[in-house]
């Protein structure tokens, strides 16, 4: 069965289920795998809870009829996770609709969510919900997508070189915009050249793409030196012939920025934390104008937005103020908000740090930077949380695990402090904000 038939099928029955404990009634089961599950061996409960048909890729799960004959509720592909994507591509096409595809190191969540806001303002945007950033992820984004959608917004990422090449080759977006790239993931690209090589897989696409443009950060040596042969839109703090062009008032505790298009200047007050996160704006900026946002309807939509998902964000408790960026960590987010904290125009500081995870070999000496850019950057009420940040060489606290912060935030109370608590999301840091 090839992709338009069973594109003509999935029509009929246009909701997908990969989790064999929600079957809604005369969906379809999609059979993926993963490192410790086969969704192979769910098919026949499946079909049993209601779905209509189950895609396999395994001959031994096809079920008999009465008469001997394969059940033609199965349906075998050579590979579900490809066939997945395939048909979320094929689903894609059918709309004729500006995509814009955008992956990075750091900010390509805050980024999505800036830019969407910013389009909603005029268009009904479709745009990726959560993390759902990866190669099960992004098809499932591209299965919403429906007829009264006018534009979409994909998040990609990326931890294993040619991660982003079946991405794009899915999603077929005709607008790119890379964030930035860093040190993260060390563990799987290998090193900082493979993450600039598996970002880059981005710009290779649209550059076989007619009239694909990219939005860019003109300040960006890394982005610009692979960015040859590309219709270019810039923006920046810096750079020639820049659409857009902004910079930093203010991050007291809150950043407050000025940007212009050339004819006319903006001052915007934001809700996000950290003078980074100017990078993250102006591109937003940059991608309302390319598609008629309104200055004002710009202003307004980032004024307005508020973060929510553990990424620059403050929380203000009973006791402290908490900037809460414990998602992720890898050494360029971590140095970034580190940098901001150390210049945050904000009395009594502290920050609660986690191991940054998947640096491989680089670990050591990454966290070791990390705390020595703690020892001179004057905060002295550090606490370091993980066996890698356990091996450093400095005079900060440390603690094993997430539980041993507890323990001492029952014991000492920290009151009256603004509180940078950053590390990878296994290190569970997001459990300290009901402690503070």
């Amino acid at each position: 069965m090839d992709i338009q038939q069973l594109y003509k099928i999935y029509k009929s029955h246009p909701v997908i289920t990969t989790d064999s404990r929600d079957c809604p009634y005369d969906s379809i089961f999609l059979a993926l795998k993963g490192e410790s599950f086969d969704g192979n061996k769910f098919a026949a409960s499946a079909l049993e809870k209601g779905c209509a048909f189950a895609i396999v890729d395994e001959p031994e799960y096809v079920a008999q009829d009465a008469e001997g004959n394969a059940d033609k509720r199965y349906i075998l592909v050579d590979n579900c996770l490809k066939t997945f994507q395939l048909l979320a591509r094929h689903h894609r096409r059918q709309f004729n609709i500006p995509i814009i595809g955008i992956t990075g190191t750091n900010g390509k969540t805050t980024t999505k969510e800036l830019v969407s806001t910013v389009l909603a303002e005029r268009f009904n945007v479709l745009f990726t919900q959560g993390n759902f950033n990866n190669d099960i992820g992004v098809p499932k984004t591209l299965f919403r997508l429906n007829e009264e959608h006018e534009i979409a917004v994909v998040e990609m990422g990326a931890s294993h070189p040619g991660d982003i090449k079946t991405l794009v080759e899915t999603v077929e977006p005709q607008y790119g915009l890379i964030t930035n790239v860093g040190k993260a993931h060390l563990q799987g690209f290998g090193s900082f050249e493979g993450v600039v090589q598996t970002k880059g897989e981005l710009y290779d696409f649209l550059r076989g793409q007619n009239n694909a443009k990219v939005f860019i950060d003109a300040g960006n040596e890394h982005l610009m030196n692979i960015a040859n042969g590309l219709q270019l839109i810039k923006y920046g703090t810096c750079g020639d012939n820049l659409k857009v062009s902004g910079d930093v008032i203010s991050c007291a505790p809150f950043l407050k920025f000025r940007w212009t298009d050339g004819k006319e200047e903006h001052v915007v007050q934001s809700h996000l934390i950290g003078s980074y996160n100017i990078y993250n704006m102006l591109a937003a900026v940059c991608i309302g104008l390319t598609f008629g946002v309104t200055g004002k309807e710009i202003d307004h939509a980032l004024e307005h937005y508020v973060p929510s998902n553990n990424r620059s964000q403050l929380t203000e408790t009973a006791t402290n103020h908490l900037i809460v960026d414990a998602y992720n960590a890898n050494p360029t987010s971590m140095m970034a908000a580190l940098r901001n904290f150390r210049d945050m125009e904000v009395p009594n500081k502290m920050a609660i740090l986690g191991d940054m995870r998947e640096l491989g070999d680089s670990s050591e000496e990454e966290h070791q930077r990390v705390a020595d850019f703690l020892e001179e950057s004057g905060l002295r009420n550090v606490w370091l949380v993980g066996p890698e940040f356990a091996k450093t060489r400095c005079s900060f606290a440390k603690f094993g695990n997430v539980e041993e912060v507890k323990n001492e935030i029952d014991h000492v109370n920290p009151t009256g402090y603004y509180i940078l608590i950053k590390g990878s999301n296994g290190t569970k840091l997001y459990q300290l904000p009901e402690k503070l």
